[in-house]
């Protein structure tokens, strides 16, 4: 059933209702086994007596109750939008729209979701003082607990003034600390910086270590010159195993995205199963959950035989094949398609067919959001634009930190999105293992935000890197990181200890957390490498030490990174090459070989990453790259300490 337009895009439970009849009739006829679907069209699972969502690590919520209705909407009898400040009714009207009772009603659950990680952005977005969102002052100062309202640094280099591209005309009125230059809003990438993991092949001592010529780039070279995708899209689809690879779905890949409905699925499979999954958005979206789903059953894919295809492809394939249609349609049902596809495409490590996706995405988005803003639309409506919107930018900004791609123009929205706050319940049956988390998503917003900002103040062109300039920065910075992981809510929150941890979500999130350390403090490593002599410094050293600290703790334990290898596998590949470069560059500077464990264990863990990073070779172009410069790498790095008699 196709829609008119962007506002009833999202009334999806409305179309699986329309299609209920049909469905079931239907169902009968066809030569594709559905098990999991009864003669009356529900999805066989635990039913209504399962109406709560399912506890996470010992924290039950309830799921959503429906919106107050407005006074007006109460009077008439009509359903209420719950839209605000006016519900769509209240506009048509031209009527004052009053609510008795504020917004909607939160469960315990969402309460705390929305307290502790509210309280994440808000502190993000108030640090820095010229945020858009940081109260009515643009020019609020910085939080005075905030370390960076010190200058004491212990360096004894003069500094420099830092040049902040970007910084608006207005920004020197209340001028900060000094060394601390100025600040704005840069929660997006830069378009100009020296963030990736290749661009430590210039640097001091790693030079030393690599052959070739650094050529900054190489990763999108290669990528371009990758033989295309080829997808066989008449492929016959096996659904006789639907009901599990949905439930994996909710339980595996939807924590990462969160961008598919839980409370409205059976009215998407519905549809799709009356279209026989040959045309429109809901069928779209159900192969795509059957790809992601079934993928997520295999474990990682760099462990899948190369003769083999990847888990999921006959569901994805058939989905590529509805895809042309959808791409001429500006609906926020063909943009989630584009994210589940980009999904599929990050796991297969396909980023640059992803970032060809996602860039239509945004021009969707884009014009989506200046049309219909999500304030405008019903609860639903606005649920999912939110939740599609920042899966885009989240995608966009994992592959700007690595490539020199062009910027889609969809970061300056976020100013106008709200975050996710949950899914509304809908009268039908919660498909099995259907739980609507946003743990991980809102939490990988706010580090996403942070990642981009350290970013724009230390990568950026034209940053000054003087110790004493960067020494606020780095220090704020860090006090950001800092508050940001002592305010996650405690399902996701990892253990700070080197400990092995069985909670995915976790584990992801203490890898994001030392990737974001490690380059918050890298510059002091560049340092070092430049001069041996800052080594001496206490703060420098200081600096030095837990940079190398966030850089072993992503190391040492190297198939931990399998925890994400739904989202990040390619990422993750890359910072492992990044993290290694750095560490090695380290074992050739005296003063920062003694901040690292004994040479021995170092080596052990340098085989291990290039062992691991093998096994990601033969999945992208750009990825044999990096195993091919680690194992260069390794080898020269052994006969350099051999030659500066440090090892036998």
């Amino acid at each position: 059933m196709h829609r008119s337009g962007p506002g009833s895009d999202h009334g999806s439970s409305a179309a699986g209702g329309g299609n209920r009849e049909r469905a079931t009739s239907q169902s009968s006829d066809r030569d594709m086994p559905m098990s999991n679907v009864s003669q009356s069209g529900q999805m066989n699972g635990s039913g209504s007596q399962n109406r709560k969502r399912q506890s996470v690590d010992g924290v039950e919520y309830p799921r959503r109750r429906a919106t107050i209705a407005c006074e007006v909407c109460r009077s008439r009898k009509s359903r209420c939008d719950g839209s605000r400040p006016k519900c769509r009714l209240c506009i048509e009207l031209n009527a004052d729209c009053v609510y008795r009772e504020p917004g909607i009603k939160l469960d315990a659950g969402d309460k705390l979701i929305l307290e502790h990680l509210s309280r994440i952005e808000n502190m993000l977005q108030t640090a820095l003082p010229n945020s858009p969102s940081g109260g009515n002052n643009p020019h609020h100062p910085i939080s005075s607990g905030s370390p960076a309202m010190t200058n004491a640094t212990g360096l004894s280099e003069p500094g420099q003034t830092l040049n902040l591209s970007g910084v608006g005309p207005h920004n020197n009125a209340n001028p900060l600390p000094a060394g601390m230059g100025t600040w704005n809003n840069f929660s997006a990438m830069p378009k100009t910086h020296t963030t990736p993991a290749l661009h430590l092949l210039q640097w001091p001592k790693i030079s030393e270590l690599v052959s070739r010529t650094y050529n900054p780039q190489i990763l999108l070279q290669l990528e371009l010159a990758r033989p295309p995708l080829q997808l066989n899209t008449s492929l016959t689809l096996d659904l006789s195993n639907t009901a599990a690879y949905v439930q994996a779905f909710f339980e595996r890949v939807n924590v990462w995205y969160a961008c598919v409905n839980p409370y409205n699925w059976t009215s998407y499979y519905r549809t799709a199963l009356s279209q026989g999954f040959r045309s429109g958005a809901e069928s779209c979206i159900v192969l795509l959950v059957l790809a992601l789903g079934c993928a997520s059953t295999r474990g990682s894919i760099s462990r899948i035989p190369q003769d083999e295809d990847p888990p999921g492809m006959s569901y994805f394939s058939a989905a590529w094949g509805l895809l042309p249609s959808l791409m001429t349609r500006t609906t926020m049902l063909s943009a989630q398609c584009m994210i589940l596809t980009a999904a599929y495409l990050f796991y297969i490590v396909r980023p640059l067919e992803a970032w060809t996706l996602l860039s239509s995405t945004s021009t969707k988005l884009q014009l989506l959001l200046m049309t219909s803003p999500p304030a405008m639309l019903p609860t639903a409506g606005r649920e999912l634009s939110e939740r599609v919107y920042w899966n885009a930018l989240l995608f966009e900004s994992d592959l700007l930190a690595e490539m020199d791609l062009p910027h889609s123009g969809i970061a300056p929205f976020e100013e106008t999105v709200g975050l996710p706050c949950g899914f509304e319940e809908e009268d039908e049956e919660v498909v099995p293992g259907g739980r609507d988390e946003l743990w991980y998503f809102l939490a990988e917003i706010a580090l996403r935000r942070l990642l981009n900002r350290v970013s724009n103040l230390i990568y950026s062109k034209g940053t000054s890197t003087a110790l004493t300039t960067l020494a606020p920065i780095v220090a704020e910075l860090d006090y950001q990181l800092t508050q940001w992981y002592e305010n996650l809510p405690s399902p996701v929150q990892f253990p700070p200890a080197r400990v092995l941890l069985q909670n995915p979500v976790q584990t992801v999130l203490r890898l994001r957390y030392f990737a974001c350390r490690t380059i918050i403090y890298r510059p002091y490593i560049l340092a070092v490498l430049e001069n041996e002599r800052l080594g001496m410094d206490g703060t420098v050293r200081e600096n030095c030490r837990k940079c190398l600290e966030a850089c072993i703790r992503q190391l040492e334990h190297i198939t931990e990174h399998h925890a994400g290898h739904m989202p990040y596998l390619w990422q993750g590949a890359l910072s492992m090459v990044s993290q290694s470069l750095l560490v090695m560059g380290a074992t050739m500077s005296p003063s920062l070989a003694s901040l690292l464990p004994p040479p021995e264990q170092m080596d052990v863990i340098f085989q291990d990453v290039i062992e691991e990073v093998e096994r990601y070779s033969h999945l992208a172009p750009s990825l044999r790259l990096g195993a091919e410069i680690l194992r260069e790498a390794e080898e020269r790095r052994l006969v350099y300490l051999r030659a500066q008699g440090l090892r036998q």
